[in-house]
């Protein structure tokens, strides 16, 4: 025995544009039009995502969804009218007005008032999205709140796209610090013939798809490194490489002497050495010294904006580096961004408390737009200690933007 509503019936015996149709009969000829335009572009727009989805059973079920949904009616803020599953917010609202609206998206204005992107939007809601120059993209935690599958495809496709760039890297620096390990160049082994050779031996289309493998742990830096150093040795048959190889790995390094600082200025001994407070450096940061008048070398990360007013004076940069000393705490200042919302301050300082770094300091204040700037100051070891902590602010309900003041 099958069951069917009214709705399902006609659904299946007539198809999805007669139910359409009839949920828009009572309604006047020209609303009835713009109404099934909207449709037909929600359709057109279906077949767009559906593109992006390798899992037919995925695409099935999101569709389901979409067809079944209760709606809710809201407005853009020029008059056009947007048809959403019951229980959409504004960053549903959002990514139906354009990807990259939804993308660059911080804040919302709902009946021109400023509110949580996370609320909900009723029936006649007037809704403005406010975005801004500078995204850092979607928050991961976006997806518990979109009704829509197409908001929720565009934030996932964000994510896989995001994961390849950050792969990438990982990837590069795999490779570089490989080929550093075996005391060669990238210069010797990363010639183009090489590289080519090595795409084609393990299939990548590209440069970028072999650092993302690398960088996902597909294939590990030392198979690439073993092919490039297969081509160098086709060009280069006279040289005994390994002999080379081993004689540069093993070459007798003068260890650095630890200090008390931190950091090495090279060819000075016991200087008085102290961290600039405009960049607040920590080990693992590019840096670089300058020779101060009387209160010995400061010193500075390499994108610290006053940098470039320092290298007016050349003569008195001197090449810095860190020790091998044991641990020590580094102050740094980060300032976090993002929506006002009830217990936003509770839930950074928890994420705080959570991680090895000691807070400081925290002060937090509210502007007019209802925009929520917190700025802390905390102590941490090295810069992977300080990258973790930003990418655990980075996935707090309400936070868009996480920086590192320079």
């Amino acid at each position: 025995m099958q069951l069917r509503t009214w709705d399902m019936h006609r659904v299946a015996e007539y198809g999805i544009a007669a139910h359409w149709a009839y949920k828009e009969a009572n309604k006047t000829k020209k609303t009835t039009v713009k109404v099934e335009e909207d449709k037909l572009s929600w359709l057109r727009e279906t077949l767009e995502w559906q593109k992006d989805m390798q899992d037919p059973q995925e695409f099935l079920n999101t569709l389901k969804t979409e067809l079944f949904e209760d709606e809710v009616y809201v407005f853009t803020r020029n008059g056009d009218i947007k048809v959403l599953p019951k229980g959409s917010t504004t960053i549903d609202f959002a990514y139906s007005i354009h990807t990259e609206i939804g993308h660059r998206m911080t804040g919302a204005k709902i009946n021109g008032k400023m509110m949580p992107i996370i609320t909900k939007l009723n029936n006649g809601d007037i809704v403005e999205i406010i975005t801004t120059d500078n995204p850092k993209g979607p928050s991961r935690d976006w997806l518990k709140f979109v009704q829509s599958s197409s908001a929720k495809n565009k934030i996932q496709q964000w994510f896989k796209k995001e994961d390849r760039e950050e792969n990438i890297e990982k990837g590069k620096e795999a490779i570089q610090k490989e080929i550093k390990r075996i005391g060669m160049t990238e210069n010797q082994l990363e010639k183009p013939e090489y590289i080519n050779a090595t795409l084609d031996r393990y299939k990548f289309a590209n440069i970028n798809d072999m650092y993302a493998s690398v960088g996902f742990g597909t294939i590990s830096a030392g198979k690439i490194i073993s092919k490039l150093l297969y081509e160098y040795r086709k060009e280069h048959e006279e040289e005994n490489i390994e002999q080379k190889i081993e004689e540069l790995s093993n070459k007798k390094k003068v260890e650095p002497k630890n200090t008390k600082s931190g950091v090495i200025v090279k060819g000075i001994d016991n200087c008085l050495v102290k961290f600039s407070k405009c960049c607040n450096p920590v080990p693992g940061d590019e840096i670089i010294g300058y020779i101060t008048k009387g209160r010995g070398v400061s010193i500075h990360r390499k994108d610290c904006v006053n940098v470039k007013d320092l290298f007016q004076e050349e003569d008195r940069i001197i090449d810095v580096e860190w020790s091998n000393t044991e641990k020590s705490s580094y102050k740094v200042d980060i300032e976090i961004h993002s929506n006002d919302r009830e217990g936003l301050v509770a839930d950074i300082a928890k994420a705080m408390n959570n991680s090895k770094a000691t807070m400081l300091l925290i002060n937090s204040k509210v502007n007019k737009e209802r925009i929520v700037i917190t700025e802390i100051t905390l102590e941490v070891e090295n810069l992977d200690e300080l990258n973790k902590i930003l990418k655990t602010l980075r996935k707090i309900d309400s936070v868009y933007d996480v920086r590192r003041k320079k």
